[in-house]
């Protein structure tokens, strides 16, 4: 599976609500750093995890953009209580299916154990209001949709993804409605 085909995957699973983007719109995020309040095992390992959903390419992937500290920062910062613990449940989890360790399964191992977490994130419907938040006090996304959607955002709003995976403008210049496109090119990032 190519990079291309996978990102298409993660959009199309994750549409849905973005937790926390409530709290991200009203404040400004401090620098990431694993002190989150999560452990630099766990930190480590959402690394890994975010890699494994966007790798390396000739790109850079999500470790590139130190995506785990990113995830951990964004948890600690802007999810409610149940959220957190919803995520470090998931990321928990995740440890107990994998033999105790993540990081200790194989490249092979870790994608088959994100691609059956991911079917059953994708069973779980959750109604999602205005905002992009999940409606109702029970309604939660599951686990492992909070942590593809924080991977994909912790690496497209850093600097590595929005000037080297993504086309970067920083002042975008005039509007062009019947601009050219070639297949293959790189989405427009601008700040």
């Amino acid at each position: 599976m190519d990079r291309r085909e996978l990102l298409k995957m993660i959009v199309a699973a994750t549409g849905a609500a973005m937790v926390g983007l409530p709290a991200l719109a009203s404040a400004k995020l401090p620098a990431a750093t694993p002190s989150a309040g999560f452990s630099e095992a766990e930190v480590a390992t959402l690394d890994e995890i975010a890699e494994t959903i966007l790798p390396r390419t000739r790109t850079p992937g999500a470790k590139d953009a130190a995506t785990g500290a990113f995830m951990a920062r964004f948890v600690s910062d802007c999810y409610t209580a149940q959220q957190q613990a919803t995520f470090r449940a998931g990321l928990a989890d995740i440890d107990k299916r994998a033999g105790g360790h993540f990081v200790a399964l194989t490249q092979e191992a870790r994608t088959q154990l994100l691609r059956t977490l991911d079917a059953q994130a994708r069973k779980r419907a959750v109604e999602v209001s205005e905002t992009g938040t999940a409606e109702g006090s029970k309604a939660m996304l599951h686990p492992f949709t909070m942590i593809k959607q924080l991977a994909i955002f912790g690496l497209f709003t850093s600097k590595p993804g929005a000037t080297e995976v993504l086309k970067y403008v920083a002042v975008p210049g005039r509007y062009d409605g019947d601009m050219a496109y070639t297949p293959g090119t790189p989405a427009w990032a601008t700040s």
